[in-house]
């Protein structure tokens, strides 16, 4: 038996955006949003890993390289479908659109004001 190709979305946020969290356990109040700057996307899993945003307490053992050990706290993923671009332009959350520029490649865009995303 073959192997179905699954169709892979594409991503509307990359690493290095600035996103604000839009639901789940991070989500505040929208006057006091919680943003932060994406350290790293997993394409396979649909998530991302925002700097303090879903912080997660991981137990070190001590060993040869870290000899204290101790308990940690990291960033743990986040569902991309929870996240929300933030427009540079503005610093407000907008949703994302792709249009092809003179060359035929495709730009990012921000819906609310129009402007290109880097």
């Amino acid at each position: 038996m073959e192997k179905k190709a699954t169709k892979k979305s594409k991503l509307r946020i990359k690493k290095g955006d600035t996103v604000m969290v839009i639901a789940g356990d991070d989500k505040s109040t929208k006057e006091r949003a919680r943003t932060g700057k994406v350290l790293e996307i997993l394409a396979e899993k649909n998530r991302a890993i925002v700097e303090g945003i879903n912080m997660i307490t991981k137990h070190m053992k001590p060993s040869a390289g870290k000899p204290e050990g101790g308990i940690k706290k990291v960033e743990g993923s986040i569902h991309i479908s929870n996240l929300m671009l933030v427009d540079p332009a503005t610093g407000k959350p907008t949703r994302v659109g792709r249009k092809a520029d003179a060359k035929g490649k495709l730009q990012r865009f921000s819906k609310k004001t129009g402007e290109l995303i880097k």
